[in-house]
């Protein structure tokens, strides 16, 4: 019965991907089937965290946050939880041997919300980024190298610099919820409510340098992930396209999309790309 259990907490996981993100859940969907539980294990667990620090006004917030980790680390511990998201996270922690300081660097991202407004420096910026998105890129490439871990040590900057690439879009489509609602300003130096063209300019020259370096990674891949690495790949580019399109003075009035009919389109354009081994 305890693969039943199993089976039904990894479902609760894709569930809540296909809930919050249909893009992220078609990205997973393009994975080799045998490596897509985990990854929707781990986009459950972070899902779950930033919900607890971005919606539930009207909670404690705090208290919410330290009962979902230490519930966590009783999993671990047990080797169980009654919380399908967290018990299907723990089997992916130990079957592909992540590392606890990830996940560690990612809880401390998630107390920075709940504590801070602003970030003032470079380096309060890239603790950050580095715990809230990079670590959890780190978490999948595991998953992608399936302990293969030469390959993993050489992948980690390129999987670093696409987390990093793909909050960064996050931040600049969503400085209107972010300002005006959670009031947090995370670019340095950057007057969100008046955002200049200049500073725009920069922050997408930042992005695309860390598209460039993430693509290098992408490419040595194992056959079984860099379908779908790739295509969320090309939408996030696409997203930063249409954000560097868009005049500052606009997105904070506007969340940036890209449709459907495109996305099916870049979609079919990634597996031709990798199929005739231009990537």
């Amino acid at each position: 019965m305890m693969d039943l259990f199993n089976k039904v907490a990894l479902e609760c996981s894709q569930k809540v991907t296909q809930g919050y993100s249909t893009s992220f859940s078609s990205a997973v969907s393009m994975l080799a089937p045998s490596i897509r539980p985990a990854i929707h294990s781990i986009y459950g667990f972070v899902r779950f965290a930033d919900e607890i620090v971005d919606t539930f006004h009207d909670k404690d917030k705090k208290l919410l946050l330290d009962k979902f980790e230490w519930d966590f680390y009783q999993s671990l511990e047990m080797g169980i939880s009654l919380n399908p998201i967290l018990h299907s996270f723990q089997n992916t922690i130990k079957t592909y041997n992540i590392d606890l300081k990830l996940v560690d660097a990612f809880m401390k991202s998630m107390r920075m919300d709940l504590e801070k407004k602003e970030y003032n420096t470079q380096e309060e910026y890239e603790e950050y980024i580095y715990g809230s998105a990079d670590v959890v890129g780190l978490m999948c490439l595991k998953v992608f190298v399936n302990g293969d871990d030469v390959l993993y040590n050489k992948l980690v900057p390129s999987a670093k610099k696409l987390g990093s690439a793909f909050q960064k879009v996050n931040f600049l489509r969503d400085l209107k919820n972010d300002a005006e609602l959670l009031e947090r300003s995370y670019f340095p130096d950057v007057d969100l409510l008046n955002l200049s063209p200049d500073s725009k300019r920069q922050i997408v020259e930042e992005i695309q340098q860390d598209f460039a370096a993430a693509y290098e990674g992408i490419k040595q891949l194992p056959a079984s992930s860099k379908f779908g690495v790739y295509t969320a790949f090309r939408y996030y580019k696409q997203l930063l396209k249409k954000l560097q399109q868009t005049p500052s003075n606009q997105i904070m009035e506007t969340r940036i999309r890209v449709n459907n009919y495109h996305k099916f389109g870049l979609m079919v354009q990634s597996y031709f790309n990798i199929k005739l081994n231009l990537i």
